[in-house]
């Protein structure tokens, strides 16, 4: 591993305040259990909104904190995402293009919260995804399918959930969850023609600087390769 080339870790902006939120709940639910002694007939309504609303609070904060530490790894080598149900990893030289997603819809032009990934061959990503995850992902990408039919780019039947075994270039067979998502990723392959989606909210910088930074580490991998 080179100077030039460090590993570079991001941390989801979307984890962040997770003690922060857990404190607040602790806090609030303490403070309303303090109170509703001797006081619980008579501000019952209000003690059990602020209760449940400090319930809310705390779930999130310790949602937050379940998150892996870190969302992505950038290394020499490649690009490692880590997702709470699992992961995928995916080397430089397997990667064909890195992009904005940008759609036009009605009169305005704009940019769909994620960062692209296309792949020289999907093939590449079958040993280097966790079914977990894979499974996970065909429900937290719905908002892409949302889109493509809108803009017609895809029609309804084309994004129904697909169980069928999947043939890799290789003749090899994927069956269960993979194969839903190779399914999947090649749909929405055709229909914005990526395989990878990044999400904003796995992000610790805005989704442009992101994107020059990932293309500026591909080609200094080229380059060291």
């Amino acid at each position: 591993m080179t100077k030039s080339l460090p590993v570079i870790n991001i941390k989801a902006q979307s984890n962040h305040h997770a003690l922060f939120l857990m404190l607040v709940a602790f806090v609030i639910i303490f403070t309303t259990l303090a109170f509703s002694q001797g006081h619980w007939h008579q501000y019952h309504l209000p003690l059990t909104f602020i209760y449940l609303t400090g319930l809310v609070i705390f779930i999130t904060g310790l949602t937050k904190f379940l998150q892996p530490k870190f969302s992505l790894s950038i290394t020499p080598t490649g690009i490692k995402y880590q997702h709470r149900y699992g992961h995928w990893q995916i080397e430089w030289q397997q990667i064909q293009r890195i992009s904005l997603i940008k759609e036009t819809i009605g009169l305005e032009q704009i940019k769909l919260p994620y960062v692209g990934i296309q792949l020289i061959e999907l093939s590449s990503l079958a040993k280097q995804i966790s079914p977990r995850l894979a499974n996970r992902l065909i429900h937290e990408q719905k908002p892409l399918l949302a889109i493509a039919i809108k803009q017609q780019r895809l029609s309804l039947e084309q994004c129904q959930l697909c169980f069928e075994p999947f043939i890799l270039a290789s003749g090899e067979l994927l069956k269960g969850p993979l194969a839903a998502f190779f399914h999947h990723s090649s749909i929405l392959q055709t229909a914005f023609g990526y395989h990878l989606y990044l999400p904003e909210t796995a992000l610790d910088r805005p989704l442009t600087d992101f994107n020059k930074l990932l293309i500026q580490c591909k080609n200094s991998a080229k380059q060291y390769h």
